[in-house]
């Protein structure tokens, strides 16, 4: 738990915070002033019955006064409509406020949160994001709600019932009063308690969503290495813990407001008590005003326990709105400070004594140096962890390099507006990812001013469009989640064909051709000579043909360059580590051809 939190938890109400609700409250501070105005006059018709109640009772029931006793009816029953309709707006418009509030936040989050530098979500697991997204937006809706407006009314409707009680009879009133500091300080108990406990419930959810959110992206990998009954003893473990999570809040509930009840039902049986003996003594106090302090008793303690269930509620939405802050405040994200905009780049990438870790202390490049030229296509090879794929992260800007510097003929990269960098960049990754919608979407992204037609035609350019055809609903078929209905060699001619419509001036291939099959590679292989014309390309590749047609091929060991050349220039090399590459890996596939 982050300090943040801890503070916020350790506050019934931080003003500092709500300040920065506050902010998103201004586009709707009609509905605002609405719902505080409402609360207002729901207190005093809620206040008013009970006593038109007292005067109907000692003016015209006791007295046997009929004549004024049809309008007094007429009145109290125009109040409770009034208090009905008042209740209505208050409830609809408050709960309308949360969601508008929500909404905005939900949408800065959302905007804040793709910029983000890919480190940030290497370091959270997508199922507590998920949880600050959904869960803890809904409960900052609760705070305008079910917490704060509620309070208020509340408190409210309690000033306006001890204004009454003391304007009416102040002996009553220190009888009903005598029994608040044992109500109060029993809520204040519970409120303690219900705030830990549900701060406890809170990072259960998290853990949940987390461990099913895991387990349903990798069920795969459960199913193959048959740990289905692991990990159900596992999540029997996790939901044990988030039932007891909840039950802590079920007790304390079990607990407080049976206690609530007998404080009311004291205050009561001391009021018919005092307040009897007081009319057969006849002291001035009337039936009417028993009534009347009966009624307001119960109407006075009912508001103090929904206030501790209230303050509950707020704190809870103190607690996810701090966690919310937490994000919009992170400083997590890659600067966009560049202005240079270019339609076209002519792709001359230098990198100038690239120095970069993901961990403080743990270099992953090391004074990388190189240069490709213009049209100009160059291989990256060497072992798992060597740096290849932190090249492409850096030249995208995907993450921030501590040292050195990164040029597109010859401007640093950071130079450039980001998205018209990213822009100018398209990458065929070996993991395509492909959204739950059709072809035609996950080609164009989305971007309805690509036509079908224009994507027709860049599919038979790369003689891909066979494939799609060939699928029962072609370029409007459902590919479900992250593509499950396609082969990898399918999603990747996908992939070659949504960069390839994108145009772009620089091409990266990360490992795009290391998992397909024959007669995919021989489509990708067509589609690469397509793309790559007059176009400046990076090629991390396994595949012999990809590494031996490339103008430069650039070999790394632990994040630095040891070789660099044509692939005849490299094998040259006497001990050089391409050619023992080529020895172990390369010339045993040409063996099998």
């Amino acid at each position: 738990m982050s300090k943040e939190n801890t503070k916020a938890q350790s506050k019934i109400f931080d003003l500092k915070l709500f300040r920065k609700l506050m902010v998103f409250l201004k586009p709707y501070k009609g509905i605002f002033y609405f719902v505080m105005i409402a609360s207002i006059l729901l207190s005093v018709f809620s206040t008013l019955t009970p006593y038109l109640l007292k005067i109907v009772v000692d003016t015209y029931i006791v007295p046997r006064n009929y004549n004024g006793l049809v309008l007094f009816v007429t009145i109290m029953f125009s109040t409770l409509l009034l208090e009905v309709i008042f209740q209505f707006l208050f409830i609809f418009y408050a709960n309308l406020l949360g969601q508008n509030v929500v909404k905005d936040i939900r949408v800065k989050l959302f905007e804040k949160m793709m910029k983000f530098k890919m480190s940030y979500f290497d370091n959270y697991a997508v199922g507590r994001i998920v949880t600050r997204v959904v869960n803890d937006m809904e409960t900052i809706a609760s705070i305008f709600s079910q917490g704060l407006f509620m309070i208020i009314a509340d408190v409210l409707k309690m000033l306006f019932i001890l204004g009454i009680m003391f304007y009416t009879d102040w002996q009553l009133s220190i009888v009903v009063i005598s029994i608040l500091p044992i109500l109060i300080y029993a809520t204040r108990v519970f409120q303690k308690n219900m705030k830990k406990a549900f701060s406890e419930v809170r990072k259960e959810v998290a853990n949940i969503n987390t461990f099913i959110q895991e387990r349903i992206s990798g069920m795969k990998i459960v199913q193959l290495f048959t740990r289905e009954d692991t990990e159900y003893k596992n999540f029997i473990k996790i939901n044990n813990k988030h039932r007891k999570a909840w039950l802590k809040t079920v007790w304390y509930n079990s607990i407080f407001f049976p206690i609530a009840e007998i404080s009311s039902s004291i205050a009561i049986g001391l009021l018919v008590w005092y307040g009897g003996g007081q009319i057969i003594q006849e002291s001035g106090i009337t039936l009417g005003v028993i009534f009347l302090f009966i009624q307001l008793s119960q109407m006075l303690f009912r508001p103090l326990w929904h206030i501790a269930d209230k303050f509950n509620v707020l704190q809870m939405g103190m607690v996810a709105s701090d966690r919310i802050f937490e994000i919009l405040e992170t400083d997590s994200v890659i600067k966009d400070e560049g202005t240079l905009v270019k339609e076209k780049v002519n792709g001359v990438i230098e990198f100038k004594n690239v120095q970069f870790s993901y961990v403080s202390e743990e270099k992953v490049l090391k004074d990388v140096s190189f240069k490709i030229n213009k049209g100009e296509t160059i291989a990256i090879v060497g072992a798992t962890g060597s740096g290849k794929t932190t090249i492409i992260n850096l030249l995208c800007r995907f993450y921030e390099f501590q040292k050195g510097d990164i040029l597109i003929d010859g401007t640093s990269i950071r130079d450039y507006r980001l998205s018209n960098l990213r822009e100018r960049i398209a990458i065929v990754l070996q993991d395509v990812f492909l959204f739950s919608d059709t072809i035609l979407n996950n080609i164009r992204l989305f971007d309805d001013s690509i036509s079908l037609e224009k994507i027709i035609e860049a599919a038979k350019k790369i003689e891909v469009h066979e494939f799609i055809e060939s699928l029962p609903e072609k370029y409007n078929y459902d590919v479900r989640e992250r593509g499950v209905m396609l082969s990898a060699g399918q999603k990747q001619l996908i992939a070659f064909l949504r960069a390839y419509i994108s145009n772009p001036d620089i091409l990266v291939l990360d490992e795009a051709t290391s998992s397909i099959d024959t007669y995919s590679e021989e489509l990708i292989q067509k589609a690469i000579q397509n793309i790559t014309q007059n176009k400046t390309s990076i090629v991390i590749a396994h595949r012999l043909t990809t590494i031996k047609n490339a103008d430069k091929i650039i070999v790394m060991k632990d994040g630095q360059i040891l070789e660099m050349g044509s692939h005849e220039e490299l094998l040259k090399l006497p001990e050089g580590n391409y050619s023992k590459l080529y020895e172990s890996q390369f010339l045993k596939n040409e063996q099998l051809v």
